[in-house]
């Protein structure tokens, strides 16, 4: 639970991948973000099958309070991460291999500023380098550009998550209910008390 940004897409063979990690890397320093640099060049830029190896390509960074952001690439020019990869790249499962190719990151615990940054490198980078890319922003800070507006959905978030919190603490759990009726009967409370 938290605001997050979803993403997916593929890399423009056109363009350069060692540019766009160095570019990335750059941004990282400045800010001082912890960073890991993975392959950095394709071992071919045909990226109209499905199949990929083992390898991921592209780079990561963290910035502080904030879930890691991936952006990297399977060898098919598809969007992953390395935790995608070992989850999802092996199944035989479709509806578990769909989540091989969709990324996400909380920003809700780094805050507006984080959240805004995030969203303007990757308006820049979708831009230039990447292809097919789309994001759902909790925030709808990608679509609006609204300041007012993520400032407000960042305040329902942390109502939301203080309120379950302060609930799980002070509300215990009855003799013969199930964890689903019990989060059930907490966010009736919650949603009957901000309705007041």
């Amino acid at each position: 639970m938290g605001l997050s940004i979803h993403y997916s897409g593929r890399f423009n063979p056109q363009t350069s991948l060692k540019e766009m990690i160095e570019e990335v890397k750059d941004i990282a320093e400045i800010y001082n973000w912890q960073y890991t640099i993975f392959d950095e060049q394709f071992p071919t830029n045909e990226f109209d099958i499905e199949s990929y190896t083992d390898i991921i390509y592209g780079i990561n960074f963290t910035p502080p309070d904030c879930e890691t952001i991936n952006l990297c690439f399977l060898s098919n020019g598809r969007m992953s991460s390395p935790a995608h990869l070992k989850f999802f790249g092996n199944s035989a499962d479709e509806d578990y291999k769909k989540y091989l190719y969709s990324l996400s990151v909380k920003t809700q615990f780094a805050g507006i500023n984080i959240h805004k940054l995030v969203i303007h490198l990757l308006k820049y980078l979708s831009e230039k380098y990447f292809r097919e890319f789309e994001v759902i922003d909790e925030g709808q800070y990608w679509e609006t550009n609204d300041d007012k507006l993520l400032e407000e959905t960042f305040r329902r978030y942390d109502y939301l998550l203080d309120s379950v919190g302060l609930a799980l603490e002070n509300i215990p759990i009855e003799p013969d209910e199930t964890f689903e009726e019990y989060f059930q009967r907490i966010l009736k409370i919650i949603y009957g008390k901000r309705d007041r």
